[in-house]
C-alpha cells in the first residue's frame, strides 16, 4: 500500500476507533468524501491494521481486578461488569463501586479530597451515610467557571459533606487563569492557602480522568485560549485536576500547568488512597498515561476498559 494512502488509512482509523469521530467529521478533517471514509475503514479492518475483539460483559472481573493490580503496582483495584459500553451507563455503575468503596475504607480524622464532574456527581449521589468521626471534605481544584456549563461542584461537596457529616471546604477560584501572577496572587490570601494545604494533608483522594475532546466538560468552560488547546491536541491523553498529562504520564504544558489552581499530580502519587474512577473509550488512554505516571494507586473501572488497559 502507498505510503501516503496507508496515512489516511491509519489516520481515519484512530479518528473512528479511538477518538469517536463520525465518518462526516472524518471525512471534512481527511478532505475526502464520506464513502471514501467508510473504504478507508474496511480497508483499515482488512488489513489488519484495525482488529475488533468482542468483550465478554461476564467475564470474570476480580480476575481482571487481579491482572490490573500486577500490571500498574496498585494497592486495589475494582471492575464493575457493564451491560454496554456507553458513557452514561458506565458512570452509573462505576459511580456505585467508587461509592461503596469509600463507604469501606473511610474512618475517623480523614480527609477527603474530590474534585467535580459528571462522574464524581454520579458518585457523590450514591455515597451511603457514614458516622466517623471529624472527617473533613475538601475540593481540590478550583471549580469556577466563564460558562454556564454546570461542573456539579457545589452539588458534589454538599452530598459529600451530608455523607461524612462535615461541612465541606469548597475552593472559591477558577481552575485555570490566565496569568501566573493572577494565580500567587489568589494563593496568597490566607484562606485560600489553608484550603489548598488541606488538600494537600488528605489522605483520600478521588478523581476522574477528563478526556481531550472538545466536548468533554473543562474544554467547554471557557478556560482555554487557542495557544493552550493547540499545545494539547495531539500531545495530551488526559487531565486530573485540570493538568495535563501526556502517555507517559509527564505533564504536557508547563505554562497552563503553572496557571492551574488546585493539587499538583505528585502530591496525588502520595496519598494514602489516591481513587481514579473512569472507564469508557475516550479515557483508556488517559487512565493508561495517569496510571504511568504513578497519580493513582486505586482504580475503579469497568470490564471492557480493564482488558484494553490489559491488553496495551
Amino acid at each position: 500500500m502507498e505510503q501516503d494512502k496507508l496515512s489516511k488509512v491509519i489516520e481515519a482509523a484512530k479518528l473512528y476507533y479511538l477518538l469517536d469521530y463520525n465518518q462526516n467529521e472524518i471525512a471534512k478533517i481527511l478532505g475526502v468524501s464520506r464513502p471514501t471514509v467508510s473504504r478507508l475503514l474496511q480497508q483499515a479492518k482488512s488489513e489488519g491494521i484495525v482488529q475488533i475483539t468482542i468483550m465478554d460483559p461476564t467475564e470474570n472481573v476480580e480476575s481482571l481486578a487481579a491482572q490490573l493490580e500486577k500490571k500498574f503496582h496498585l494497592k486495589k483495584a475494582i471492575v464493575a461488569s457493564i451491560p454496554q459500553y456507553e458513557d452514561h451507563i458506565i458512570k452509573n455503575y462505576l459511580g456505585e463501586k467508587a461509592a461503596a468503596y469509600l463507604d469501606s475504607i473511610v474512618k475517623e480524622n480523614d480527609i477527603i479530597g474530590v474534585t467535580w464532574g459528571t462522574t464524581l456527581y454520579h458518585i457523590a449521589i450514591e455515597l451511603k451515610q457514614k458516622f466517623a468521626k471529624n472527617v473533613k471534605v475538601v475540593q481540590l481544584k478550583g471549580g469556577v467557571s466563564h460558562a454556564e456549563t454546570n461542573t456539579y461542584a457545589s452539588e458534589i461537596l454538599y452530598l459529600f459533606g451530608k455523607a461524612y457529616n462535615t461541612t465541606p471546604l469548597n475552593l472559591p477560584l477558577p481552575a485555570i487563569v490566565d496569568h501566573v501572577v493572577v494565580k500567587q496572587a489568589m494563593e496568597a490570601d490566607r484562606h485560600i492557602r489553608r484550603i489548598l494545604e488541606l488538600g494537600k494533608q488528605a489522605n483520600i483522594a478521588i478523581f476522574t480522568i477528563g478526556s481531550i475532546k472538545t466536548d468533554s466538560l473543562l474544554f467547554q468552560l471557557g478556560y482555554f485560549t487557542d495557544s493552550d488547546l493547540d499545545s494539547l491536541y495531539g500531545k495530551a491523553v488526559g487531565d486530573i485536576c485540570s493538568r495535563f498529562f501526556d502517555k507517559n504520564g509527564q505533564i504536557c504544558n508547563e505554562s497552563l500547568n503553572e496557571r492551574t489552581l488546585g493539587v499538583n499530580l505528585d502530591v496525588l502519587s502520595q496519598k494514602e488512597y489516591s481513587i481514579v474512577v473512569a472507564g469508557g473509550p475516550n479515557k483508556i488512554e488517559g487512565i493508561y498515561g495517569a496510571l504511568t505516571g504513578k497519580y493513582a494507586n486505586v482504580l475503579i473501572t469497568d470490564q471492557f476498559t480493564a482488558r484494553f488497559l490489559l491488553d496495551k
